[in-house]
C-alpha cells in the first residue's frame, strides 16, 4: 500500500493532482526556531509565594506561588536573607534554561 500526503498534511491513498496550482515559497520567508522577545515587553513584577521546600545543604528549593499556584526554582545565590520552608517570600521571575527561576528574594515579615 502506498500513502500520500497532500499539502495540508492530510495521508490519502490517492496520488495528487498535478493539475492544482502549486504554491511557491521563498526559503528567506521561512523562520526556524523561537522568535526573539523583544526586553520591553518583559514586566518585571514583584511575585509573592510561600517556600514550598529548601535544602540550606544543596543551596536550593521552590517556591509556590500564591497567584498561579506554580513551583519556581530558587538558588542559594538569587537570596537576599537566608529562607526557610513555610516563609511568605516576595520575588522576580526569571526564564531559566529549564523552567522558571526566583530571584531577588526577600522574606515577607
Amino acid at each position: 500500500m502506498i500513502a500520500y500526503v497532500d499539502e495540508y498534511g492530510r495521508i490519502s491513498s490517492t496520488p495528487p493532482d498535478p493539475t492544482v496550482k502549486k504554491t511557491i515559497i521563498n526559503a528567506a520567508d521561512i523562520e526556524v526556531g523561537v522568535r526573539k522577545q523583544d526586553p520591553a515587553d518583559q514586566v518585571e513584577e514583584l511575585r509573592t509565594g510561600i517556600v514550598s521546600f529548601f535544602n540550606e545543604s544543596k543551596g536550593f528549593g521552590f517556591i509556590k506561588d500564591l497567584q498561579t499556584q506554580e513551583s519556581i526554582f530558587v538558588h542559594i545565590k538569587e537570596l537576599s536573607e537566608p529562607i526557610k520552608e513555610n516563609n511568605k517570600v516576595t520575588y522576580k521571575v526569571e526564564k531559566g534554561p529549564k523552567g522558571l527561576n526566583a530571584y531577588e528574594v526577600k522574606v515577607v515579615r
